[in-house]
């Protein structure tokens, strides 16, 4: 019962999806809920291989590639790609670790940002809609999940780099055990889409490698400018990592 609240606790901070009342709340559940990150990947991707697939029987498949990302979107309360435009803007606009934390706390949204979001979407989308059908559904099944992953990896590997921050509460440092459960989560998705011929083994892997490697870049670079990550930050690899599927798939498939 424990783990499935931490489920919903997870569920809840990341998404707006309802959750039920009897869940409750406690303050040290929303760290130990870092471990089912990637199971809220998976509802995510769930819904939005939905909304793609229906759109996509009577649509263009650019069009239902549009409708789907604007559901994940809205799903999700545009959490990540947020964190991720706040990223861009303070690694883009700051000089000094004390500037880079200013302006990512900044509400407003600033060239960077504008620029960096609107072309990550633009990748995101024109990379799904010259996939196949199938391997568009197996894509968002596989990426949602293990980008977040590579998200709980830097709570895993790294310190938290503000005293204080809306990510805070989660910000302890997670066990290996946590994520070797948080890997878990993203087990059956890679094996659906491996299995059911969706996705080769070779897309698969190249995929999975250019996520490792963009985290791996990111991480250098975040330990380099400010010795840790914030929620931002957080955000930002979720983005990058599922793009860089997104465009490893194609090229393979291409």
């Amino acid at each position: 019962m424990l783990q499935l609240r931490l489920f919903f606790i997870a569920l809840q901070f990341f998404t707006r999806l309802p959750i039920p009342r009897w869940v409750g709340f406690q303050p040290d559940w929303l760290h130990q809920a870092s471990r089912y990150f990637p199971l809220v990947g998976l509802v995510v991707a769930a819904l939005t291989s939905a909304v793609y697939w229906l759109a996509a029987l009577v649509l263009p498949p650019a069009v239902a590639v549009l409708l789907s990302t604007a559901a994940g979107i809205y799903a999700t309360g545009a959490f990540h790609e947020d964190g991720f435009a706040d990223a861009c803007d303070g690694l883009g606009g700051g000089m000094t670790r004390e500037r880079v934390l200013e302006i990512m706390k900044d509400s407003r949204i600033g060239a960077y940002g504008a620029i960096g979001i609107l072309l990550l979407l633009a990748v995101k989308c024109a990379t799904l809609a010259h996939l196949p059908a199938l391997s568009v559904v197996a894509a968002l099944c596989v990426a949602h999940p293990v980008s977040r992953l590579m998200a709980a990896s830097l709570i895993w590997r790294m310190e938290y780099a503000r005293a204080e921050g809306k990510a805070k509460p989660m910000a302890e440092r997670m066990s290996g055990a946590e994520f070797l459960i948080a890997a878990g989560c993203c087990v059956p998705p890679i094996l659906l889409a491996t299995y059911s011929g969706w996705l080769d083994w070779r897309q698969l892997g190249i995929g999975l490698a250019a996520m490792a490697l963009v985290t791996l870049w990111f991480a250098r670079k975040l330990r380099q400018r400010l010795g840790g990550y914030t929620g931002d930050c957080l955000g930002a690899v979720q983005q990058l990592t599922e793009a860089a599927f997104y465009l490893s798939v194609l090229a393979r498939w291409s």
